[in-house]
């Protein structure tokens, strides 16, 4: 596509200055031609580089113009569907010589905003543009670009969402900081340093967020309370046990930020004589996590405590094999349900208390 620039002259007889309007000047009509791609070893790193660049960069905006359409036409995209499309259509550009696109937010808020719903308005803008660039080049080319420019700014100022950024810092202060940080360095800085600040900023936040909501999840009892909903059976077998034996109950998926509070509710504790982990209620275990569940247990063997898994299955179970925990405890001590655990820690207990009981005896019988 040629260009014309906006130039300034005199005419040398009249001194008069004559100033043309910049259009977007002439199309040459036609199909682009197959290019096929050469490649050398000098550039792969810089290719490689700049693809991945590109490619997320053309993901995120692919998606956020995916989010606009949705909050305008109240539908739901596919997601998989809009990237792999994409990504086909680079390709193929690609092979033409052209440059890689990705989802364009201002021509899908005019399709939309001139009352297209379905994917029929999108074929349509498109053999438009087939049609432009294949026989109707010529009457485009006196269509000045200050036209076009005032188009997409007033397109551009109506996808903001301006109530939303008025009421911002009112719902979150965080949600404020990150929203503003991420316009003013799209604004005067660079995109794709905003859309990277953007994301890491805000996963650094959920993850904080999640850690504090998994962290009330990690319970150790050793009698019977409220934290945990325990049958009166199992309330019974635990006050029975007098305290010697601890329950560490764990509950969701237990992320790496998890860790911190499982060495801290075991550490509270430091008086039992059996520990029963339970891992009834959770899907997902860390690495982590896992290796604090193993420090824990390793910390009871150590100083003579009995162990007992409760509950673990399917990838919990396989990620304490991975880690040789099931080594550290005997099989008989793997259980499905925490009240046969009970019942056993609380056999244990006992047996350990009458041994404890009659080894302080001894001396006196002998003596008589």
């Amino acid at each position: 596509m040629l260009l014309t620039i906006d130039i300034s002259d005199k005419d040398c007889r009249s001194g008069v200055e004559i100033r043309t309007i910049a259009t977007i000047g002439k199309i040459t009509p036609g199909l682009p031609q197959l290019q096929m791609p050469t490649f050398s070893p000098e550039n792969l790193q810089l290719m490689f580089v700049n693809a991945m660049v590109l490619g997320m960069v053309g993901s995120i905006d692919c998606l956020l113009t995916c989010l606009v359409s949705d909050s305008l036409t109240r539908t739901e995209h596919k997601s998989n569907k809009e990237l792999i499309g994409q990504g086909i259509a680079n390709v193929i550009t690609g092979l033409c010589g052209g440059v890689a696109g990705s989802g364009a937010t201002t021509a899908t808020v005019v399709n939309i905003q001139a009352g297209g719903r379905t994917a029929l308005s999108g074929i349509s803008r498109a053999l438009v543009l087939l049609i432009v660039v294949l026989w109707a080049a010529p009457l485009t080319s006196g269509i000045p670009l200050a036209v076009l420019a005032g188009i997409v700014l007033k397109v551009g100022i109506n996808i903001i969402d301006w109530a939303f950024l008025k009421r911002v810092h009112k719902i979150s202060s965080k949600a404020a900081g990150i929203v503003y940080t991420v316009v003013f360095l799209t604004v005067f800085v660079d995109l794709m340093i905003a859309v990277a600040v953007g994301v890491f900023i805000a996963n650094i936040l959920t993850i904080e967020g999640l850690d504090q909501l998994q962290s009330k999840s990690v319970k150790a009892i050793t009698d019977a309370d409220d934290q945990i909903v325990l049958t009166s059976e199992e309330k019974q077998l635990l006050d029975l046990a007098n305290g010697r034996v601890l329950l560490f109950h764990l509950s969701g998926p237990m992320i790496f930020g998890v860790a911190k509070a499982i060495a801290r509710e075991h550490s509270a504790i430091a008086n039992y004589d059996v520990l029963i982990v339970d891992l009834g209620e959770v899907p997902i275990l860390g690495v982590t996590s896992s290796l604090a569940i193993e420090n824990a247990i390793k910390e009871a063997i150590d100083v003579g405590r009995e162990v007992i898994v409760v509950g673990a299955t399917g990838k919990v179970k396989r990620r304490l094999e991975k880690l040789g925990i099931d080594g550290l405890i005997p099989g008989h001590h793997w259980m499905g349900d925490r009240l046969t655990a009970l019942q056993e820690a609380l056999a244990m207990v006992r047996e350990k208390q009458s041994y404890s009981y009659d080894e302080t005896e001894k001396p006196f019988s002998s003596l008589s």
